[in-house]
């Protein structure tokens, strides 16, 4: 164990030399992580002869600890149980070393190793190939500190609910592999939350077919809200639009973002499409807008502007989607403006 505690403490010296023959620089650590200096016990030279064995570079081993003091007091040990654990996901130590230097504030945590351990084994006995379960990892480390119990207790309801709904035992494992690579943070939610969540959809008239879409269209974020967030989101929208219960049904339907985001964040995006001249209308008209923020509208607005379409009297599809999306719509309507009105190469027709 080790403590933040730094008063009246002085910077271990055997530590600083450490790192000083591996080229770190001190300096960052001081700005970053200063009390790991002060620990009485360091493992500098363990730790990077592990990142050494593991292929890694005297620049790659400096940058790691640069970047995760807190690397260095862990005991060898413990990050040669870490290693072996990655490696149950890795393709080699190559790709190994490369994600401990891309996220080695993932690598590094060492706590619950033995969940760790029964939570990558059964996301693979799940059928989640390695390179999704080394994203995990790296992107959402806390998934693996629960005990493996609690995440497959998750899973089998939704399996449960999934079967519920109307779908097909055939279906259900890509449905269930689909959800989980696309939000694995489901899984801190508990159980509970999740019946809920589905019997809130349910009080509000959404057939088992409906729900089912909305939790595709969703990618398990829904489970991450509650029924009373959920309920004033749909009463906002419900007020704003001017609908009854079976429009604004189809509306969330057509666009989950009035389900997902809370009242502020639909008011400030609301606001931000009034301010630029569009009204209440097209918005109910293009809902999806919604899910943009106000920054990314002004952007594109601004952008169609300069081509001379006017937004204001358009409908917002060309708004819509992704960045990728925008640039193959801005591209056509940019291409259909430099079209030129007559054919430059046809032979012109003169009267004799």
């Amino acid at each position: 164990s080790y403590t933040t505690d730094t008063k009246s403490r002085e910077e271990n010296k055997k530590t600083l030399e450490n790192l000083y023959s591996l080229s770190v620089d001190i300096t960052k650590i001081r700005r970053l992580k200063e009390w790991v200096l002060f620990q009485d016990v360091a493992y500098v030279k363990e730790i990077a002869g592990i990142l050494q064995e593991m292929g890694a570079d005297e620049t790659t081993i400096a940058s790691i600890i640069e970047h995760c003091p807190e690397a260095i007091l862990h005991t060898a040990a413990e990050i040669n149980y870490q290693r072996a654990l990655w490696q149950l996901v890795c393709q080699n130590e190559k790709q190994l070393i490369k994600l401990i230097e891309q996220f080695p504030e993932s690598f590094f945590t060492t706590k619950y190793q033995e969940n760790q351990k029964a939570n990558i084994l059964f996301f693979q006995q799940l059928g989640l190939k390695n390179n999704i379960i080394t994203r995990f990892l790296t992107s959402a480390p806390n998934i693996f500190y629960n005990p493996v119990e609690k995440n497959k207790t998750v899973i089998e309801t939704l399996q449960r609910n999934y079967l519920n709904l109307g779908g097909s035992e055939a279906n259900m494992k890509t449905w269930i592999l689909k959800l989980l690579s696309q939000n694995p943070f489901i899984l801190l939610n508990t159980s509970t939350t999740i019946q809920e969540n589905l019997e809130f959809l349910q009080k509000n008239d959404f057939t088992d077919q409906e729900v089912l879409q909305l939790l595709s269209k969703l990618k398990g974020f829904i489970f991450q809200l509650n029924s009373t967030t959920m309920q004033k989101s749909m009463l906002f929208s419900k007020n704003i639009f001017k609908c009854s219960d079976q429009e604004l049904k189809q509306l969330v339907l057509k666009c989950p973002a009035l389900l997902y985001y809370s009242v502020p964040v639909l008011e400030e995006r609301l606001e931000g499409l009034l301010k630029e001249g569009i009204s209440i209308a097209q918005i109910r008209e293009t809902p999806m807008v919604l899910e943009l923020t106000t920054q990314i509208v002004q952007y594109r607005i601004k952008k169609l502007s300069a081509l001379g379409y006017d937004i204001k009297s358009g409908n917002l599809e060309s708004l819509n989607g992704t960045k990728k999306d925008f640039e193959v719509t801005y591209g056509k309507i940019q291409s259909k403006k430099e079209r030129p009105i007559f054919n430059p190469v046809a032979p012109l027709q003169i009267d004799n």
